[in-house]
């Protein structure tokens, strides 16, 4: 017997998936820290990665109008 998924839980899987490739440190480094940024309505700007006090990456995150996750680049 099938289950439906809802769609949300897909979109989740997806996220979840995309980001841990995209969040995977350079060779011979571990994130340690992770710290926050905030756009004024309260969705997730920025993560950066450290190890230790070593910056390794930031992810910047772009939303889309209804609030939906657009977008994240590395650099």
């Amino acid at each position: 017997m099938s289950q439906e998924v809802p769609t949300e839980h897909l979109q989740l899987q997806y996220i979840r998936a995309a980001l841990s490739d995209i969040m995977a440190p350079p060779k011979d480094k571990k994130v340690t820290k992770v710290a926050f940024t905030w756009y004024g309505d309260k969705t997730l700007e920025t993560l950066k990665a450290y190890d230790g006090g070593e910056l390794l990456f930031t992810l910047t995150f772009s939303w889309n109008a209804e609030g939906t996750l657009k977008e994240v680049a590395r650099t």
